[in-house]
């Protein structure tokens, strides 16, 4: 299994609002992206179902600046 697909079944949160967004990025942006977000953006996934959600919904901003940048470019989207 590539890591690509590895990826998109990592995106598959059960929350469909989640799982459109994340894969959405995956899909338009990841592969062109810079290591640096690429790595931010698998950390993302590894965020509780609720802080991710509240991130990209907007109703919380992350801590970290590199993940704010990447919530902010994919709400975008």
């Amino acid at each position: 299994m590539s890591e690509l697909s590895k990826l998109k079944w990592r995106c598959r949160c059960g929350m469909k609002e989640l799982d459109v967004l994340l894969t959405h990025y995956l899909e338009q942006r990841y592969e062109q992206a810079p290591i640096a977000e690429q790595q931010t953006f698998q950390a993302l996934l590894e965020l509780p179902n609720i802080d991710l959600y509240a991130y990209l919904m907007g109703q919380k901003t992350p801590t970290d600046g590199e993940m704010q940048a990447l919530v902010a470019r994919m709400r975008l989207l």
